[in-house]
């Protein structure tokens, strides 16, 4: 099995990135688990105080969970994922039953915080992206995709993403075995990523 940790800024191309690995891969050999999905539990919070939550420090992801569910994994196990939700801010009842893969993708933006989860890592890639080009696409995900308002995200990121990702998010390049470009120049990096991993297959 091979365990690969994709992180990167919100909005830098990660999901991107994935799809372009995996694109050349057969699909019952590779499973992708999302950072996204380990947000804590908040059922102990009315919805005013789960939208205050700083989504974008370590502290609001169950790392013990993601960590005991790769080893798990790794162990030849299924588990069940959690699915969350991010207009309810909080874990919906729903679970996706995952099965082991040759190949696993995990991919989020503080996922190289947790050293016992980064141990557990392959091959760790960073994915860069300038600032204003992350701000674009948070923009537009999180208005089209998350119901929020231009007002709200804009709050949002001056607040809390911005002084995030230079806390806790950029300074976790330093783990990364590979650091790949958000653009088009970006495809011999891929490549040299599905070379490795048509190797270790």
């Amino acid at each position: 099995m091979l365990i690969i940790g994709i992180a990167g800024g919100t909005g830098s191309g990660k999901t991107t990135v994935v799809n372009q690995i995996i694109k050349q891969l057969p699909t019952d050999e590779v499973c992708v688990i999302s950072q996204d999905s380990y947000y804590n539990e908040t059922d102990n919070l009315p919805y005013e105080e789960r939208a205050k939550i700083n989504f974008d420090h370590p502290r609001a992801i169950d790392f013990d969970l993601i960590i005991r569910h790769l080893k798990a994994l790794r162990a030849g196990n299924n588990i069940n994922q959690p699915v969350y939700s991010f207009v309810t801010h909080n874990r919906t009842k729903d679970t996706i039953k995952t099965h082991p893969r040759k190949v696993i993708i995990v991919e989020g933006i503080l996922i190289f915080n947790n050293k016992e989860l980064r141990d557990l890592f392959d091959i760790k890639i960073f994915v860069h992206a300038e600032t204003d080009e992350r701000l674009i696409r948070r923009l537009k995900r999180d208005i089209t995709e998350r119901g929020r308002d231009i007002d709200e995200v804009l709050s949002r990121y001056q607040t809390t993403l911005k002084p995030m990702h230079q806390q806790f998010i950029e300074p976790t390049k330093n783990f990364a075995d590979l650091i790949i470009p958000n653009d088009r120049f970006n495809t011999v990096a891929i490549d040299i990523v599905r070379t490795v991993i048509n190797e270790r297959l």
